[in-house]
């Protein structure tokens, strides 16, 4: 066998076992697949991910695991009643209530999640509790908040005035039609790549402005609002969530990167999948970020408008996702 012919019978088979999460070498040596790693590092969406970073940096700096950072760190927004998105002081339902969700996965692939949760401050903080302490991946509604109580969390009364008077606003035409980047900038997803080169993520949210009582969006679900595999890399969603429930998208992401794909392709092709099952993309918004083992980062969002926060050795930064309209 020639040695081009030798070279490109490795490299078809080298490509294959990098979608498998393994490393490789040519012909002429070397290790592709070996870069040098960028860690700990964590990334978040939206402006408000730059306090929540900031938290999360804290853990990560003292070689503190990336689960902790990434709790500790939407942790932020949850209680910052001035994000109208996430938490405490988030937009209610139409009928004036607060719900929550939120879920966490670790580099195990164990996960937790809560769903249609009121009354807690922290859903995030509850979501582990359900990881560490119950046989289950989800509780929602009443059983998510009986859960929450009986583990010593305070209920309180999360519907701000300023939020009670947007509502009260609102019900005078009760008109639905989210305004994207507005309205539907619903969400904190936070990535996290630690010392010990191991991933994390948690994803929480008030959901869409006024949606229907009992509607759940894609940020508790694993798979769709926030995937996490250790071998590979991690992805976490923003937006509209049925469209991203409809493509598993978060999971979908990562899929790509174990194809190869870079995090901000992965996160591009994921949203091309997402504009093509649609007919009209003119009102939806959609974006992803995603963060591979090597701790290289990217995101990707079908209208402009979106940002992410990224925060690792060299500092700290807000960067505009690309997009593609």
């Amino acid at each position: 066998m020639s040695t081009r012919r030798k070279f490109i019978k490795l490299s078809a088979l080298g490509a294959g076992l990098l979608g498998s999460g393994f490393q490789y070498a040519s012909a002429f040596g070397g290790s592709l697949g070996a870069a040098k790693k960028n860690k700990p590092v964590v990334i978040s969406t939206w402006n408000h991910g730059i306090p929540a970073n900031a938290a999360a940096w804290e853990i990560l700096k003292k070689k503190g695991t990336a689960l902790d950072a990434v709790e500790a760190g939407v942790r932020v927004p949850e209680a910052d009643p001035e994000v109208r998105t996430v938490g405490y002081g988030g937009y209610p339902d139409r009928e004036g209530h607060v719900t929550l969700d939120a879920c966490i996965m670790d580099k195990d692939s164990n996960c937790g999640a809560v769903a249609f949760l009121e009354h807690i401050k922290h859903p995030i903080s509850v979501a582990r509790k359900v990881m560490e302490d119950t046989p289950h991946v989800m509780l929602v509604g009443d059983g998510a908040l009986q859960f929450a109580l009986e583990k010593g969390f305070q209920k309180e009364n999360l519907l701000t005035p300023e939020s009670e008077k947007d509502w009260k606003n609102w019900l005078k035409e009760s008109k639905y039609k989210p305004v994207i980047n507005i309205e539907n900038h619903d969400t904190i997803g936070l990535l996290a790549l630690d010392a010990n080169g191991d991933l994390a993520g948690a994803c929480t949210t008030s959901g869409a402005a006024y949606k229907m009582h009992g509607r759940v969006g894609d940020s508790p679900i694993i798979g769709a609002g926030l995937f996490v595999d250790n071998e590979v890399g991690a992805a976490t969603a923003t937006g509209l969530g049925e469209a991203v429930i409809r493509m598993v998208g978060s999971h979908l992401v990562v899929e790509l990167m174990r194809q190869g794909n870079s995090p901000e392709d992965a996160c591009r092709l994921a949203v091309e999948r997402i504009i093509a099952k649609h007919k009209d993309v003119k009102d939806l918004q959609v974006g992803f970020i995603a963060l591979n083992k090597n701790g290289e980062y990217g995101g990707y969002c079908i209208h402009k408008g979106f940002n992410y926060a990224v925060q690792d050795k060299s500092g700290v930064k807000l960067l505009d996702g690309k997009s593609k309209f």
